[in-house]
């Protein structure tokens, strides 16, 4: 148990590095930004949503690049160096004087991510043993959504009365008390000593890991449409003061934190029925935030929803495309956060877009709907092709 806690506390400074710019993103259109603030705020907002889009962009990159290349090591010294890797660049975000050069950083700080979350996963499998494999990676990632009801909440009310700068040096904090934990509690396990880079690569010829990276891109997106811009729609959009949004993001992520346990259950019961029923519930949710969160109880009733539906589904995803990758369980582990981020990149992109159009703040809602549903078309295409090859 204390090795779960010490490979999760690694998931709790993700979390709190991927996530705390959602809350921040005002304060840091304001400093990073002045020029077009003090022109347009509601464009310096969107301008700042490319921090979270290079965060994503280097998840995508660094998941599978680090996972090819790296599945023959010993798996606490990977976790080590990544974690390593982590302090040291978010401590770069954190004292960067320009936008431009903390959007560096900040997509250099998401290269290790998904290897992180990839070979966490496969040591709590390990450590939980057979038949709960899905509740290993829930364990995992329960570091992440536990980061949204505490570690985000604290690290954005830090950043709202003190600066975003301090914010991540406190996040950089967590990194470090990682580094130590993952020392000093996981047991040393093998890499796999037969891992070539062909071998993981091998994975990419499935046509069924790409339809559930696919699943997973563009499904999740929906979520982060949303979440991206969850502070404007709390102070803009409902005309609520700048605190409420931590609040808010206690409420999204203790309802993260329970559809992510949940999500490993059903995952450990069949996949994919547990996508679809995944999906079904944020499509639902969407739809309500889209409809009911210009009210403040419709904002957080809504906002609830959609945490908890989306977190269901990123444990689901995982352990799919663990189901069909083959031997590349390495690669698979990690590419499931490269889908999820590609999901992050777009929809933070596209929801930035339509706010820029000068739709309004709900019109973020509406598009993570339309992705949502995309990605149910997606997973429908995927079953009926496994049905089909079953059948030969």
């Amino acid at each position: 148990m204390a090795a779960l806690l010490a490979l999760s506390l690694g998931g709790f400074g993700i979390g709190s590095t991927e996530f705390v710019a959602m809350g921040l993103l005002p304060e840091l259109a304001r400093d990073l930004l002045p020029g077009i603030h003090a022109a347009s705020p509601d464009l310096a907002i969107a301008r700042a949503g490319w921090l979270i889009t290079a965060y994503a962009l280097g998840v995508v990159v660094g998941a599978p690049v680090i996972a090819a290349f790296a599945a023959r090591l010993p798996r606490r010294t990977l976790l080590l160096w990544l974690a390593t890797a982590f302090t040291l660049a978010t401590l770069a975000s954190a004292l960067l004087p320009t936008f431009e050069s903390v959007t560096a950083a900040r997509f250099v700080a998401a290269l290790p991510h998904g290897a992180y979350f990839g070979v966490a996963a496969l040591v709590a499998a390990d450590l939980m043993g057979p038949g709960k494999r899905g509740q290993g990676v829930a364990l995992v990632l329960s570091g992440l959504t536990v980061a949204t009801v505490i570690g985000v909440p604290v690290i954005t009310w830090v950043g709202q009365q003190h600066g975003w700068r301090p914010a991540y040096l406190l996040v950089a904090g967590i990194f470090a008390a990682t580094v130590l934990a993952v020392r000093a509690l996981v047991p040393w396990q093998p890499g796999d000593a037969t891992s070539t880079i062909r071998s993981e690569l091998s994975a990419l010829a499935r046509p069924q890991v790409w339809l559930a990276l696919a699943v997973g891109a563009i499904g999740f997106g929906g979520f982060f449409a949303m979440y991206t811009f969850i502070a404007p729609m709390v102070t803009e959009l409902n005309g609520l003061d700048a605190g409420v949004v931590p609040v808010l993001l206690i409420v999204i992520g203790t309802a993260m934190t329970a559809g992510n346990l949940l999500g490993g259950r059903l995952a450990d019961h069949g996949t994919v029925r547990a996508i679809f029923q995944g999906f079904a519930a944020l499509i639902g949710s969407l739809l309500l935030l889209a409809l009911a969160g210009g009210t403040t109880v419709g904002l957080v009733v809504a906002t609830f929803l959609v945490g908890f539906s989306a977190a269901a589904v990123s444990p689901i995803i995982q352990t799919r495309l663990m189901d069909v990758a083959g031997r590349s369980q390495t690669l698979a582990a990690a590419l499931n956060h490269s889908a999820l981020n590609i999901g992050n990149a777009s929809g933070a992109f596209l929801g930035g877009a339509v706010v820029a159009a000068g739709w309004g703040w709900l019109a973020p809602a509406w598009v993570g709907l339309a992705l949502a549903v995309a990605g149910v078309l997606l997973a429908v295409l995927s079953v009926a092709l496994e049905r089909r090859a079953d059948a030969r």
